[in-house]
């Protein structure tokens, strides 16, 4: 999952005791064949992860076994640090599914992949949490099948932040249903309002719905009755927001379609390499023109961190029965230890588990959704 996102740690974190005693034994299932540069990078950021959470976290790779043990023993070779002390186990799974496999066809015929594998570890309670930089729809579709969604879930959805002036958002959805009722969308904006508050540390979040307009008569038809849904419901609901909004940071949750969300995301994508290719430019065309570029290059460097996906690392999938995080294809080490750490900060605070509670209590009745 591509788009423009932030560092994971961001929330107000545990503290003390309650830190030490959360953090015991979090087991984290990781697909050691997902994402463009494995099984390498995924070894190398699994290694990492233990090396700054060596108090609890313990890292399951899964995946071909022999692969991924050579990648370990070459990492490790000669160092100081052991793969085998217990903060790194290897679970075999012969079956590998590509970027280019279709997600339900590859989980048909490949029950013995990384992806199958690792999210059957969680179902099966020998895991807290699951992550994979594999094939989006892939992880998705397997995280909804093998994980099961929530009780008031309809659609599973996924979370995606994105810098705006103040602090972050969180867009939803951002890439997993193009086609949504306005159950759908209100569902999200519930299930985003947990997250932001529980891990963003955002008290009462402020949701928007993303529209071509403020008034609640614009939009199409789902829009429009996501609007009354939010508007006669419990959520701290703004009203629409368009797109020129969404980076002013008036707004906790941003709430539209998979469809719109992705593309949106997309576009965010290129950002920071449009922004470096015209310093280049800029840096070429006089000495004068280079030095200005010479000393806005900390700056530049500051803005890229808050849209480098290596800070955030993955998104999350929610209403699904578990932690499930998908990462960039192109996640590096860095990225890969970020959502391990993303995926156990999820576990600890049973993100999961708070928004079954409060779609049980603030889901609209059914006479009151539009059919």
């Amino acid at each position: 999952m591509r788009g423009f996102q932030r560092a994971p740690r961001i929330h107000k974190p545990l503290s003390g005791k309650s830190l030490t005693n959360a953090r015991a034994d979090i087991r984290i299932a990781v697909d050691a064949m997902g994402g463009d540069f494995a099984p390498a990078s995924v070894v190398q950021g699994s290694l990492e992860a233990v090396r700054h959470r060596p108090e609890g976290l313990h890292v399951i790779l899964v995946g071909p076994e022999d692969l991924i043990r050579g990648e370990l023993e070459k990492l490790t070779g000669g160092g100081k640090f052991s793969w085998n002390d217990g903060l790194i186990s290897l679970l075999h799974a012969p079956d590998i599914i590509d970027m280019h496999d279709s997600p339900t066809a590859a989980l048909k015929a490949k029950k013995k992949s990384s992806i199958a594998v690792g999210l059957r570890q969680v179902h099966e309670g020998n895991a807290a949490a699951f992550v994979s930089a594999g094939n989006t729809g892939a992880v998705l579709s397997a995280s909804t099948l093998i994980l099961g969604r929530l009780p008031n879930v309809s659609r599973p959805t996924i979370g995606a932040l994105i810098p705006t002036a103040k602090n972050p958002c969180l867009l939803v959805d951002a890439g997993a249903n193009v086609d949504c009722k306005p159950r759908h969308l209100y569902e999200f904006g519930v299930m985003g309002s947990i997250y932001a508050g529980t891990m963003l540390g955002i008290p009462n979040p402020s949701i928007g719905l993303l529209n071509i307009g403020e008034e609640d008569s614009k939009g199409n038809t789902a829009a429009q009755e996501a609007y009354r849904l939010f508007s006669g419901g419990q959520l701290r609901f703004v009203g629409n927001i368009e797109g020129r909004d969404v980076l002013s940071g008036n707004c906790d949750v941003i709430v539209c379609d998979g469809f719109v969300g992705n593309i949106l995301m997309k576009f965010g994508e290129s950002v920071p390499g449009f922004l470096k290719s015209r310093f280049t430019q800029l840096a070429k065309k006089s000495v004068a023109h280079l030095l200005v570029a010479l000393l806005a290059r900390n700056s530049l460097r500051s803005v890229m961190k808050d849209l480098d996906y290596q800070e955030h690392g993955g998104v999350p999938v929610l209403g699904v029965q578990g932690v499930s995080i998908i990462g960039h294809g192109r996640s590096t080490p860095k990225a890969i230890m970020n959502m391990i750490f993303r995926a156990e900060d999820m576990a600890i605070r049973k993100v999961h588990q708070q928004i079954e509670e409060s779609l049980s209590r603030v889901h609209p009745s059914q006479d009151q959704e539009p059919r």
